[in-house]
């Protein structure tokens, strides 16, 4: 990597983290965006505010199920498009100090988090749906677009800005050491020096140095922006952030160096609780796309959306149990790993950690399993990871025509057909001879 990314070599160490999206939408229990989609008025969208007093909010408890998980960073909303605060701001009243709840959620998901060890940062909405100097009528996204009750309303934005960039520094300046800032997001002409970006910049990185930004000043979830390009502009951000999918190739720059990255999507198909969204992601998908991102060179930033009392969701619970039961025994494969290096295997994926290769079978083979793609001639051992068990390489008739191809069997005789150890990931360490690390 170049200069411009060391400082997030820690990033692309911990691999893995929690998304937290938590606001008024939470009350109404569907979509985070329900009240752009429905074109609400902040009048009839004020019970929602109202209603947000989540009785059982435990962030201890949310940091609990993460350190199980294996997660190393985690995120929260500190507030979304809609405009309500979860912390003390001093410049609205529309905030969970003010709504009748008086508890700045903020704080307290910061503190829970960094006791347990867990890198912490802080998502914020560059829109504002709740502001009156954010636009409106002309807008694409606000609830009053095209509503002619709004036509003559004429938006005083650089006072917005003034109060936007204000209420940054109240989080970059107030709250301690943070991680992450993760921005959301850049549209249309709402991009860059539309923000003020420099300035918005040179003021983050006054109060928090090393703090790490995604790349959304300038851009989406569905774009890279310029931190793939010849000359990256100074408001690219740290990491490329594409929302619910997996780049096919990881992300690299138009030089074919890899560039930071991190997948965020939900666990099931809605960013804060939804009524009756069911469909949640397996834990055997959550692994194995984990494992997928990581051998592409990128994060995976998980969200689960808290119930309206603040508790998580039993499934989400579960599945971070679940997920660290797994990342317990096999968690050297996703920390500190990367891309490989070699061709994808047929039957799963290669990660990399130093001069350790890391074969993750998804699909158990016919006889021996082939390790296509290792040089046989590097390879020194190789051990089952959960338990540390030797694996021998096998060589015989069958395998005599693939001489330069590294075949292991996960039973006595190597002819006959046996089930993988772990059904959902079974994972082999291949040490290998020299030290050159994989791409990171």
């Amino acid at each position: 990597m170049t200069d411009r990314f060391a400082r997030s070599a820690w990033f692309r160490e911990d691999r893995f983290g929690l998304f937290i999206h938590f606001g008024g939408y939470t009350v109404i229990q569907d979509e985070a965006w329900w009240r752009s989609m429905e074109r609400v008025s902040i009048e009839d969208y004020q019970p929602a505010i109202d209603g947000f007093r989540p009785q059982h909010f435990d962030p201890e408890r949310w940091a609990d199920d993460a350190a199980k998980a294996g997660m190393k960073y985690a995120v929260m909303v500190a507030k979304h498009h809609e405009g309500f605060c979860l912390f003390d701001s001093k410049l609205t009243d529309y905030t969970s100090m003010h709504n009748g709840f008086g508890r700045d959620l903020v704080r307290e998901f910061l503190e829970a988090f960094r006791a347990r060890g867990i890198k912490v940062g802080l998502y914020y909405s560059l829109l504002d749906w709740h502001h009156p100097d954010y636009p409106a009528y002309e807008d694409e996204h606000h609830p009053h677009r095209g509503d002619p009750a709004w036509a003559d309303h004429r938006p005083d934005f650089p006072r917005y800005l003034d109060y936007m960039h204000a209420q940054v520094e109240e989080l970059v300046s107030g709250y301690g050491k943070l991680d992450i800032l993760w921005f959301d997001f850049s549209y249309g002409s709402m991009i860059g020096e539309t923000w003020k970006a420099d300035e918005l910049l040179a003021m983050v990185r006054r109060h928090q140095p090393d703090i790490l930004i995604n790349n959304r000043l300038e851009t989406s979830g569905g774009g890279f922006g310029s931190l793939v390009e010849e000359d990256p502009s100074d408001w690219a951000g740290d990491w490329v952030s594409p929302e619910q999918l997996i780049p096919a190739e990881g992300i690299r720059n138009v030089k074919g160096d890899p560039v930071p990255w991190e997948a965020n999507f939900t666990h099931n198909n809605n960013w804060g609780y939804f009524r009756g969204d069911t469909a949640f992601k397996p834990t055997k998908t959550i692994i194995r796309k984990l494992v997928e991102i990581v051998s592409k060179g990128g994060n995976m930033l998980l969200n689960v959306g808290p119930r309206p009392d603040g508790s998580f969701p039993e499934e989400s619970v579960r599945m971070l149990h679940e997920v660290g039961d797994w990342m317990e025994r096999n968690g050297e494969s996703i920390h500190g790993a990367g891309i490989a290096g070699i061709p994808k295997p047929e039957w799963g994926y290669y990660t990399r950690r130093g001069n350790t290769l890391y074969a993750h079978v998804f699909e158990g083979p016919i006889g021996p399993l082939a390790l296509t793609g290792v040089d046989k001639a590097a390879v020194r051992s190789l051990r089952l990871l959960t338990t540390g068990q030797a694996i021998e390489p096998v060589t015989f008739w069958l395998t005599e025509p693939y001489p330069d191809t590294v075949f292991v069997s996960f039973g006595e005789n190597p002819q006959f057909t046996y089930p993988l150890p772990d059904a959902v990931d079974t994972v082999i360490a291949i040490e290998l001879a020299d030290e050159e690390d994989g791409d990171r």
